[in-house]
């Protein structure tokens, strides 16, 4: 169910600010989404799996802590973000 280590290297490639860039909140942010896009396919087909539905959930809630964060900090950055990975309309 966890994204695997290839995607991951490259999700931090795609979003890291510099080079060997793993703890930066863009990082994060997107290898939470990745994973939460993960659980939500697998959610879809598993829909009793409350297990799997609390993880989820404290992923979802870690992202928009990380966000929150984000935004209050460096508006620009927050935007491109969101619009990078498609999360608000």
């Amino acid at each position: 169910m966890a994204i695997s280590a290839q995607r991951k290297n490259e999700i931090i490639k795609e979003f890291g600010r510099h080079e060997g860039d793993t703890g930066s909140v863009e990082v994060q942010v997107a290898v939470l989404t990745a994973d939460i896009n993960e659980l939500n396919a697998h959610m879809s087909e598993h829909k009793h799996d409350f297990h799997s539905q609390r993880g989820l959930m404290k992923k979802i809630g870690h992202r928009r802590n990380l966000l929150r964060y984000l935004r209050d900090n460096d508006v620009q950055r927050y935007r491109e973000l969101i619009q990078k990975l498609g999360l608000r309309r």
